[in-house]
């Protein structure tokens, strides 16, 4: 007998082929960047020949397009391609600190931490141990859907409740609460870039840093946790019901003694890294506090956060994999790394094109324009920093429906919104939180999301009717919940203006702007 679930809603249904449809006929990411590349020098055309303006706010100064279809156009696309790929700021940070988690991930020490996080978990405390395992995975995010999403799947089966409501409760954490964790993940320094970029289209000299959004993060860490709990027990479990299905539950291995160590290992290691970082951070005259100003928001460390992270995984996972004995020399290690690099063999393409969006946008001053009549207008409706970014985060969830990746959608949106919102006031961190809400709470009901028909997969086992509409109707509860705990937490840190994260402010001058 088939576990029962209940159908979707027709309408909905509805709403949800189109979503697909649209999805599906969008082209590949990095084929929609070539073709907004290709349009933005079209458009710097038909712009400087309609002769459209703004005046810069405080300079008074008259901003108008620059065609690049041009020979000085032409000129400045050919010389400038290979700068733009290379000096496009998200790829070295991207590439560097997942050079540090291939190595982690392949020694085992990041599954063998989520296995022993869950398998320690008291039974009051389960749901929330998975959820919270979920938001923690998703540091290294394809750990999470390809472990501990099944593997929840498996312990919720062993110990007597349905493991579609397990298997639930480990997404939610993993896709839909992807942008909150306790630690810096890969997705930090790639949005940070992406920010950095699009801010200095008004500001040249602006600097985003990975940590930008930590503070709020990590506070969201816990809050998401919980409400993945709630609804887990209180929505779905309920609605699922007893599980009748066929497949027995497996035994679940404890960890080995080999695991173990090499588990106490790896925390020594970050203990003693730990105590380094602090040795150079506290004192007055510390070696890693800025040595101009002795400050540390704007130290070296800060700085080379993306570096610490590097470090840190890689000496963890080797240590993890000596006393585990899961890397047998140097050559093991290596090969992590280059595993860690073969999955960016796609990311790479887009970036390329990416890249040349953006410059392209940059250099015709479009986004400049665009900026200043938006904010303009956005000032004459008078809605405040809470309605603004309401609208903002929903914005976002929407748009997510129909383009699942998280940076791929960042970089055509920040050049937009960042400068238009530093008109008004709003820092680049807080637009950049405020897409990271919207773009997280979807990420579960997105049939466009990457892994999506994977969990469809895993839900099959289970449920051999389940299909798009079974994992949306189970995964819908959490994408509410959510969207309304961080909109409600994002509320509280506008009225008392709290910094996102270090040297991160909510709020930053704002500039008079339209006539």
């Amino acid at each position: 007998m088939e576990t029962p679930t209940a159908p979707p809603q027709k309408g909905f249904a509805r709403f949800l082929g189109v979503i697909e449809r649209v999805g599906n006929a969008l082209p590949h990411p990095a084929t929609l960047f070539a073709l907004f590349a290709g349009l933005v020098i079209v458009f710097s055309w038909v712009f400087s020949l309609l002769d459209i303006e703004a005046v810069m706010p405080r300079t008074g100064e008259v901003i108008r397009p620059v065609n690049l279809v041009s020979t000085e156009g032409l000129h400045l696309i050919l010389t400038e391609m290979i700068d733009n790929f290379t000096g496009f700021a998200p790829l070295g940070t991207v590439l560097v600190a997942l050079l540090g988690i291939g190595v982690a991930e392949r020694s085992g020490l990041i599954g063998t931490s989520i296995r022993l996080l869950v398998l320690s978990a008291p039974p009051r405390l389960l749901t929330f141990v998975i959820v919270f395992a979920g938001i923690l995975s998703n540091t290294a995010s394809e750990v999470g859907y390809v472990l501990l999403v099944p593997l929840s799947a498996i312990i919720f089966l062993a110990v007597g409740r349905h493991p579609i409501a397990g298997l639930a409760a480990a997404f939610a954490g993993v896709s839909g609460g992807y942008s909150a964790n306790l630690l810096l993940g890969t997705i930090d320094p790639l949005l940070a870039g992406l920010s950095e970029e699009a801010a200095r289209i008004i500001d040249p000299t602006y600097l985003v840093n990975p940590a930008a959004n930590y503070y709020f993060m990590f506070v969201s860490t816990f809050f998401i946790a919980a409400a993945g709990t709630w609804v887990t027990e209180k929505i779905v479990e309920p609605r699922l019901g007893a599980f009748k299905g066929e497949v027995e539950a497996e035994e679940i291995h404890d960890l080995t003694a080999d695991e173990r160590r090499g588990l106490w290992w790896a925390l020594a290691s970050i203990i003693a890294l730990t105590a380094l970082a602090l040795w150079g951070l506290i004192p007055e005259g510390g070696f890693l506090r800025d040595p101009e100003t002795g400050g540390v928001l704007r130290s070296p460390f800060m700085q080379g956060i993306v570096a610490v992270i590097f470090i840190s995984a890689s000496v963890a996972g080797i240590a993890y994999g000596l006393a585990a004995k899961t890397l047998k020399s140097d050559a093991d290690v290596m090969k992590g790394m280059g595993d860690a690099m073969s999955t960016l063999g796609i990311y790479m393409v887009l970036v390329f094109f990416a890249a040349q969006f953006v410059a392209y946008f940059k250099w015709t001053n479009l986004g400049l324009i665009f900026a200043i009549n938006g904010a303009a207008g956005l000032q004459a409706l008078n809605l405040g920093p809470i309605p603004l970014m309401m609208l903002f985060i929903l914005l976002s969830a929407v748009i997510n429906l129909a383009m699942g990746s998280a940076s791929a959608k960042w970089a055509i949106m920040a050049p937009v919104f960042i400068p238009m919102f530093m008109l008004l006031g709003y820092s680049p961190e807080l637009v950049q939180t405020a897409y990271r809400i919207g773009d997280s709470t979807t990420n579960i009901i997105s049939p466009m999301m990457s892994y999506f028909a994977l969990i469809i997969a895993f839900v099959e086992r289970y449920d051999k009717k389940a299909g798009i509409g079974t994992v949306v109707a189970t995964m819908l509860p959490y994408t509410f919940v959510f969207l309304v705990i961080w909109m409600i937490l994002l509320a509280v840190w506008l009225v008392f203006g709290l910094p996102l994260g270090p040297g991160a402010p909510m709020f930053i001058e704002a500039a008079p702007v339209g006539g």
